[in-house]
């Protein structure tokens, strides 16, 4: 039986992102920041790649994806080129409301998946330190926290934590 807030004709489905999701996705990532004091989505200054994500994704040689929830984007996903013949899993945020259902490792399984059609060796990913909910589905999937962190030096005075997952047909 569905969940009671939820009716047989919801339709999730998982796309590649298209540069008309630009509000779509700015207001879903504005949204997740907001849970976080101090956390401030700056797009023009920090991340202006939302405004045509998908050509973004192209020109780097990477992909990425919107989850739609009866054509509205509640979840996203990025996989982009990374050193060491990786890939760096970018972008993942999944609406609060969304949240639990699995989602979220969906989406990093579609990110793992893209990956071994790539052949890369592992997947890499920066997460800031506040985002503990995520840290623990990315530990849930085999990520494991490295030693290293950075400061982004940004509005929101980020500082993320590296993990990295090594995939299991790479020698």
């Amino acid at each position: 039986m569905p969940p009671a807030n939820r009716s047989d004709s919801d339709t999730v489905s998982v796309r590649s992102a298209r540069d008309d999701d630009a509000d779509d996705l700015i207001a879903l990532i504005g949204g997740c920041f907001a849970e976080y004091p101090g956390c401030i989505l700056d797009v023009d200054g920090e991340i202006p790649e939302l405004r045509g994500i998908a050509s973004y994704a192209e020109r780097r040689g990477g992909a990425f994806w919107s989850v739609e929830r009866n054509s509205v984007v509640v979840a996203c996903v990025g996989a982009m080129p990374a050193v060491e013949g990786g890939i760096e899993l970018v972008k993942l945020y999944v609406r609060a409301d969304q949240r639990g259902n699995g989602l979220g490792r969906q989406l990093i399984g579609q990110v793992e998946a893209f990956a071994q059609g790539q052949g890369a060796r592992h997947i890499e990913l920066w997460t800031d330190t506040r985002f503990t909910t995520a840290h623990r589905a990315y530990e849930a999937c085999g990520y494991v926290r490295q030693a290293a962190t950075r400061a982004l030096n940004d509005k929101s005075n980020s500082v993320e934590y590296y993990y990295r997952k090594t995939l299991a047909d790479a020698e």
